[in-house]
Order: C-alpha cells, then sequence, then structure tokens
C-alpha cells in the first residue's frame, strides 16, 4: 500500500509518494524545509527573498548567496544550450529563476531521500515529478492531464529505467506565464527524461520555440515529447512511451 506526505510549496502542491510506508517524520520535514529555503531565496513574490531585492537593485548578484549565483550560472548554460528558447530573464529584464528552481528543489529532495536509504518514491511538485525505483516492482506511471478537460487525463506514462522525471509546462493552469519573441503553437508541452532539471527546463524552452525547438531537442537529448496545440491535436515524438492515450496522437 503506498504512503503520500503532502505539503504546499511554491505556489503549488507537493506529494512524496512512497511505495510502502512513510520514512521518519524527520525526514519528511527536512524535505520539505529544503522546498521552503528555496521558496524564500526565489521567489518574486516574497519582497525579501534575494531575487526580490536583486529586481529592486537592493542586492548585486555577485553578493548574493552562493546558492543563488550556482541556480543563476545552470539557467545562464540551458539558455545557451537551448539558443535562447530558455531564458532566466523575463522581457523586462527582470531576473527571474522559476523555470529552473522547482527542478532543483526536486532534485535535492531526490538527494536528501537517497542519503536516507529511500529509493522507491516519486516527488511531485505541481504535476513535475521525479520517480526513484519502482512500484512494488513496476514502473512508476504519471498521467498527463488534457489541457481542454482538465478533469481527464490524455494518457498514462511509465517511468522507467531507475531514476526518471516528466515536467509539463502550459498556459491552462497559470496563464500567458512564458517570454517568447513570437507566439507558440502549442498549449502544453511534457517531456520524459532521465532527469528532472532537464525535463522541466526543455519543457518550457519547447513551449516558447515551437516546433523548431521540440525538433532540435529531440535530437540532441534522449527525450520523449508530447505536444497538445491551441486546437487540442496532439503530437507524440518515439521517445514518449504512453498507455492509454484517450486522444488521437500524430506521431513525429
Amino acid at each position: 500500500m503506498m504512503a503520500t506526505y503532502t505539503f504546499a510549496t511554491m505556489g503549488t502542491v507537493a506529494s512524496l509518494i512512497f511505495d510502502q510506508r512513510r520514512p521518519d517524520t524527520s525526514i519528511l520535514r527536512a524535505v520539505e524545509a529544503l522546498f521552503y529555503e528555496d521558496d524564500k531565496r526565489f521567489s518574486l513574490y516574497r519582497r525579501e527573498s534575494e531575487i526580490s531585492r536583486i529586481a529592486r537593485g537592493e542586492l548585486s548578484l555577485i553578493a548574493s548567496s552562493a546558492e543563488f549565483r550556482d541556480a543563476y550560472e545552470l539557467a545562464a548554460e540551458w539558455r545557451l544550450l537551448s539558443y535562447g528558447a530558455f531564458t532566466p530573464e523575463r522581457p523586462d529584464g527582470t531576473l527571474d529563476l522559476s523555470g529552473i528552481v522547482k527542478a532543483l528543489s526536486i532534485d535535492k529532495a531526490r538527494l536528501a531521500l537517497e542519503r536516507n536509504g529511500i529509493s522507491n518514491v516519486i516527488v511531485d511538485v505541481g504535476g513535475d515529478a521525479l520517480a526513484m525505483g519502482t512500484h512494488r516492482g513496476a514502473p512508476w506511471a504519471a498521467g498527463i492531464v488534457d489541457p481542454l478537460n482538465r478533469s481527464r487525463l490524455l494518457c498514462s506514462v511509465p517511468l522507467e529505467g531507475g531514476d526518471c522525471a516528466i515536467a509539463t509546462s502550459g498556459t491552462s493552469e497559470r496563464g500567458e506565464h512564458i517570454w517568447s519573441a513570437h507566439p507558440s503553437p502549442y498549449r502544453q508541452v511534457t517531456v520524459l527524461a532521465q532527469d528532472i532539471i532537464t525535463a522541466d527546463v526543455l519543457a518550457t524552452a519547447i513551449l516558447a520555440g515551437g516546433r523548431e525547438t521540440r525538433d532540435d531537442m529531440t535530437q540532441r537529448w534522449n527525450i520523449g515529447v508530447l505536444t497538445v496545440d491551441h486546437n487540442g491535436a496532439l503530437e507524440m515524438t518515439p521517445g514518449m512511451r504512453t498507455t492509454t492515450l484517450t486522444m488521437n496522437a500524430a506521431p513525429t
């Protein structure tokens, strides 16, 4: 029987879903604290966060914490790798690391759980999930929500191969929040990858960059992609392993 530990963080809900019983409460609270500390440092909705102080000119990037600078450096690297489709700034120049911070926090949770000998668990934050190990010897699975009808799933995706991650970027829940020079043909993009940072960053990049970016990313990274356009049409790349597909998806 699975056990779940849930808490609010980063404006959404996080869930730790365990294959069997929940670990000691101290471990759960330590994981929750990791997300709290990252939210306190990186949230533009917190007036006293490092990133808000940088935005107001009260703190320079060079004077920020080592953890903040590391996150910015990683985001800047992904901007180069994605040819600008992923960016750590808003159009007005305001530094915004929300496109990578949640994934970094999920990865920190993974390391914390591994250090405590916990291997069969899903870390899910707002629908972006990292699967560790298996569920009773079988792969974990993640459902992809239909952006046109959020009461149903488009499909179920098996999360196989040890650690495996899936992330979705879209406009159905948060509106138009992805910064792009051109309108995206996609309403929603889901990426399956071996790590949560790659999955999360590339889902954002493909939503911003469109089909050309999707085709480039699938050639350069070992990922699977499922896209939904504004008319509800689906396209699925060969790397996306899905079961119980409920709508017609065109292979790419």
